[in-house]
């Protein structure tokens, strides 16, 4: 295995101390550290850490600090590394019990984004418009806390949020229109985006202004869609170039309106043999 890690990912470091331009995919090119919480759990948070370096990666997201582990102590153990945390997700029951010391601590941590990827609701019922104007509410409020940090905040929709409404729009269009663009940013997850219908280039067009990061996940071919739980098997992660996303289009338009991040999120069963497939896959597109 490690062999093939070298020979995939010998063309150069993804990322380093300074960014390459944003319209470079590759040169902004990090891993969600949630694609190594088996081996995090298993071997401890140090390993996942180790691993990400030994992919190639020098940006990451996510991974705060573990208990008993201060922001300093953290990053510290980050730089032994040489990794970059850019963005640090918090859950919104977080924000809602102490949205002050999450300001404290993503300061601490150094980070550019904070994001929050899923918006507490009954998932036996429909995620409405009301849902999104109350979401949007507490984005608002968060995201000018953080904002006055110097640090942006986004959603990151997991595709509940694209349930179409009887008049022809989403919850997503809700949220979109009910928030402020100067203190809310959206992360565009490809994978939950097709896997809810969507068609990922078309909705980054859509709302030009509005994206600043991406989670780069492919779709199994056959995997079925139109689906708005925000669920689905692991074994419909696939690596990316191999499944049902226009990968090229998708970029191109991510280049378009400015997306600063990608991270390659990886939840199948096989990360460590998928995420240096991705990355190669993505090399070879000279985006």
């Amino acid at each position: 295995m490690k062999a093939l890690i070298v020979a995939l990912l010998s063309a150069a470091p993804l990322g380093a101390a300074e960014p390459a331009p944003a319209a470079s995919v590759a040169g902004h090119l990090g891993l969600q550290m949630y694609s190594l919480r088996v081996q995090a759990m298993q071997q401890g948070w140090r390993s996942a850490l180790d691993e990400a370096g030994a992919l190639g990666f020098g940006f990451i997201e996510g991974g705060g600090p573990p208990n008993g582990l201060t922001a300093r102590e953290y990053g510290a153990q980050l730089s032994d590394r040489h990794l970059v945390l850019v963005s640090e997700g918090f859950a919104y029951e977080q924000l809602q019990r102490d949205l002050d010391g999450a300001v404290v601590l993503a300061k601490d941590l150094d980070v550019r984004y904070v994001m929050v990827a899923w918006v507490p609701h009954k998932e036996t019922s429909p995620f409405t418009d009301e849902d999104a104007r109350r979401a949007a509410s507490d984005f608002n409020a968060w995201g000018a806390a953080f904002r006055a940090a110097g640090i942006t905040f986004a959603y990151h929709p997991h595709g509940y949020e694209f349930r179409p409404d009887p008049g022809g729009g989403t919850p997503f269009d809700v949220l979109v229109r009910a928030t402020n663009p100067e203190f809310v940013s959206f992360e565009l997850d490809v994978f939950w985006a097709v896997h809810a219908g969507q068609d990922p280039a078309s909705l980054l067009a859509k709302y030009p202004a509005r994206w600043s990061l991406m989670h780069v996940k492919d779709i199994r071919k056959g995997a079925p869609t139109g689906i708005y739980t925000g669920h689905a098997p692991g074994t419909d992660d696939v690596p990316v170039g191999t499944g049902q996303v226009d990968w090229p289009s998708v970029l191109r338009q991510a280049r378009a309106v400015g997306i600063e991040w990608y991270f390659i999120e990886d939840e199948s069963p096989t990360p460590l043999q998928n995420i240096p497939r991705s990355v190669a896959y993505i090399r070879s597109l000279g985006l």
